[in-house]
């Protein structure tokens, strides 16, 4: 998951932990961990909720001035499914030079190779 610079010092203090994303299928998994700066944020929930749902009170809790604020980074590209991702800081797990993996994927540089 990507934030806007604006956001990611409240990420990492731990003042934001939801996201509202619109997307056309969920990026993250629950228990994925995703590098952001020198930690990572690790998925607790994600939710499928309408756009209804998404109030002024949500926006401020992840982070933004309105729910138009939110909405306008929210929607930047294809897809119309709303999506609360609720999540939390902690330092990376990963060695220096590897990257963060989502869960059940593989950091290896050479795949196995199937006959």
């Amino acid at each position: 998951m990507v934030f806007t610079k604006r956001l990611r010092e409240g990420v990492r203090r731990g003042f934001i932990t939801c996201s509202v994303r619109i997307w056309k299928s969920p990026h993250v998994k629950v228990g994925g961990r995703y590098r952001i700066d020198e930690g990572e944020i690790v998925i607790d929930s994600v939710e499928l909720i309408s756009l209804e749902e998404v109030t002024s009170d949500l926006a401020i809790e992840s982070g933004f001035e309105s729910r138009a604020d939110l909405l306008k980074v929210a929607k930047h590209g294809a897809g119309d499914n709303v999506y609360l991702i609720r999540f939390h800081y902690a330092l990376s797990t990963a060695k220096p030079g590897r990257k963060s993996s989502k869960p059940g994927s593989s950091n290896s540089r050479h795949p196995e190779r199937r006959p």
